[in-house]
């Protein structure tokens, strides 16, 4: 007998961590996982933040927790994965959020820009990743890991808007790491799946969408920018057994954007 579409998105008993996750498209992934029955494990840089999400999280009676960690120090990541274990002993659902970009035409894009968003959205997602599977999914069969990719990964940007060439590359970079680990291993059980979202309200996106906001919903055949529900059901399909043939897949989040 198949399972009910209840059973397959339900998540009770399984931890998620995400990070990135005291605001913004994490935070709004951590209530749709939460509402679903995980326990939800917030990392950001900023603590403060991190016990406001805590507190928000708990109020809409979610089980939550969470742990400081910068993301941008590589040596970061593994100390993440250990605290995590050690605190929950396992984890069954990665979300890879934390991101950052920089802003500047490419023909005068500072190095230091290009290092810092390589090794947060690329490098660093990567070492958590494997200390993740390594330590946990890879020992106790299986596990789901969502990488937040970015339409940005799958097209060119537009010469009207600020450069973002590092972004641009490293959301690509993060597109086929998603493919290329699916494809190695999926015999161990372990889905990997990315979301690429269009342009959401954010910290991260608020210069752009200060400039450009009119002329993005012009080319938004939805006609608004992304909202605080719809990276949800992704998310939650993506994570849940409701997904569990799904693997390597890069589902867009944009209101059409993409396909014009």
């Amino acid at each position: 007998m198949t399972n009910s579409l209840h059973k397959l998105f339900d998540l009770t008993g399984r931890i998620a961590l995400i990070t990135g996750g005291s605001r913004g498209l994490g935070l709004q992934i951590a209530e749709a996982l939460g509402e679903y029955g995980a326990t939800v494990i917030l990392a950001a840089r900023k603590q403060n933040e991190l016990d406001e999400a805590i507190q928000h999280l708990k109020g809409l009676g979610i089980t939550a927790d969470a742990v400081a960690a910068d993301l941008g120090r590589t040596q970061a990541a593994p100390v993440l994965a250990d605290t995590v274990l050690q605190r929950h002993g396992h984890v069954d659902i990665l979300i890879n959020n934390a991101g950052t970009s920089w802003g500047a035409p490419a023909e005068d894009y500072p190095l230091e820009g290009w290092t810092k968003v390589m090794d947060l959205n690329v490098t660093n997602l990567f070492v958590l990743t494997q200390a993740i599977a390594k330590r946990s999914f890879i020992p106790r069969g299986g596990g789901a890991v969502v990488n937040l990719a970015s339409i940005e990964g799958l097209s060119g940007h537009h010469p009207r808007m600020i450069g973002t060439i590092a972004y641009n590359t490293a959301k690509g970079a993060v597109v086929n790491m998603t493919r290329a680990l699916a494809a190695e291993w999926g015999p161990k059980r372990i889905r990997v799946n990315a979301i690429a979202p269009g342009f959401f309200p954010s910290k991260l996106t608020k210069v752009i969408i200060e400039r450009h906001e009119a002329q993005m919903i012009e080319h938004t055949p939805s006609g608004r920018l992304g909202g605080e529900d719809d990276l949800k059901g992704a998310a939650l399909l993506l994570a849940s057994d409701a997904g569990s043939h799904i693997t390597g897949q890069i589902l867009v989040v944009d209101g059409g954007w993409s396909v014009i």
